[in-house]
């Protein structure tokens, strides 16, 4: 699911969003992704097939859009519907995408208006396909897919393995859920020529240390934050790698997620990559310290008397010991969790672990820090000159975030 509650924001505020659906069953997903849409900021025009008709109403579309629904390829108010929405388009998205609808696509055909369309459009295009396993897997659809992919440029998201229509049993061919259409929506959308061909390292959540095989020392974060991030630099275009901790959040879509546990895990992790990132932005709220003996075996109450004293050592500095590992000319941003002194101690941070940029919070703050929605940050860069934001979500603090790091990359150029 979406890390934060829909809101208008970048990059599908304010976007005019064509939405094609065509005849399969998984078509009631698009219902979803219409009313997500607009609830982000998108103007979202919805072109139904007719055979998608037979799956879904075009009433149903108009309530959680507020905009007409179109359906008819021959309509002459002002110049051909299929010219206006194509030149007007910011986005042109396929959800679901039939093995009919790929042939017809890749032919080049303009049988109907969604398929014009897209001979009328040079905004991006997403296609998400989704039909039976032992369709997508013909040959002749692997064919279309590439053609359409590789020859014409359109943006492929999915399908996944998964449950098919009842009687179908597992395989992969279903659609790709809202939340990740929305996404390849807002890559369409926010595709950045600094960040294309970039690679990403992202750290992120807490770091469990293990007393026991049942107890750690940890923190209260969730990754949120972090999975903004990665999130984010994924839809400007970049190849991402998420190494992250134990979260409850799903994995961000289109991102390598590399699932570590304690600190000297996430150091391994990230020391094997490093080398190959442009941009490294380190969030993870990593334990500082872990027990020196753990145990095997769970402690019991009645074994300690009326205290447990635990043994502490200190862990890797993630960020600091991977230094000599990181590529030559890359942008690095830390993060500071800070109860008092905070640009001092941010400026502290960025001179002992060499960062271009640290982005520091207050924990003490309310809305800010962790497990919550919301963060007010403050940005420190080498010059000493720092640059408090307002409290705003963490997704927007992730695109403020990548916005600073953007210039960082232009001018390490």
């Amino acid at each position: 699911m979406p890390v934060t509650p829909l809101e208008p924001r970048r990059p599908w505020k304010g976007k005019r969003i064509v939405l094609g659906v065509t005849g399969g069953i998984a078509a009631y997903k698009a219902i979803q992704v219409a009313r997500d849409l607009t609830r982000l900021g998108g103007e979202v025009d919805v072109v139904l097939t007719k055979s998608a008709e037979k799956f879904v109403a075009s009433l149903t579309f108009e309530g959680v859009t507020g905009r007409p629904v179109l359906t008819d390829l021959f309509s002459a108010k002002g110049a051909a519907l299929h010219v206006r929405l194509g030149r007007d388009a910011d986005v042109v998205a396929v959800a679901p995408a039939t093995a009919d609808f790929l042939a017809r696509a890749a032919q080049g055909r303009a049988d109907d208006l969604i398929c014009t369309t897209l001979l009328a459009t040079s905004a991006p295009v997403v296609i998400c396909p989704a039909m039976n396993d032992k369709m997508y897997a013909h040959p002749q659809v692997q064919d279309n897919l590439d053609h359409l992919q590789n020859r014409l440029g359109y943006q492929i998201a999915g399908p996944v393995t998964g449950a098919l229509a009842v009687s179908e049993g597992v395989g992969r061919g279903r659609l790709i859920e809202p939340w990740q259409i929305e996404e390849a929506v807002g890559r369409g959308l926010a595709v950045d020529d600094a960040f294309m061909g970039k690679s990403v390292l992202v750290t992120a959540g807490p770091t469990q240390e293990p007393i026991d095989p049942v107890r750690y020392i940890g923190n209260h974060s969730s990754g949120r934050m972090g999975y903004a991030i990665a999130q984010a630099a994924w839809r400007r275009g970049a190849k991402v790698t998420l190494v992250s901790g134990p979260s409850a959040l799903d994995k961000p879509f289109g991102v390598d997620t590399v699932a570590v546990e304690t600190a000297q895990d996430m150091h391994v992790a990230v020391a094997e990559r490093i080398g190959d990132s442009d941009l490294n932005i380190f969030s993870a709220a990593v334990a500082d310290f872990r027990p020196t003996d753990s145990r095997d075996v769970k402690l019991k109450r009645n074994e300690s008397a009326d205290r447990i004293l635990v043994d502490l050592t200190e862990n890797p500095d993630v960020a600091r010991d991977t230094r000599a590992n990181r590529k030559k000319g890359s942008v690095n941003v830390g993060f500071a969790l800070e109860t008092e002194h905070l640009v001092n101690n941010a400026l502290a941070k960025l001179e002992s672990k060499d960062f271009d940029l640290v982005v520091a919070n207050d924990a003490n703050e309310e809305g800010a820090g962790f497990s919550v929605r919301t963060n007010r940050v403050t940005f420190v860069e080498k010059d000493a000159q720092s640059e408090r934001l307002p409290l705003m979500s963490k997704d927007q603090v992730a695109e403020e975030i990548l916005d600073r790091a953007r210039s960082l990359i232009i001018e390490s150029q």
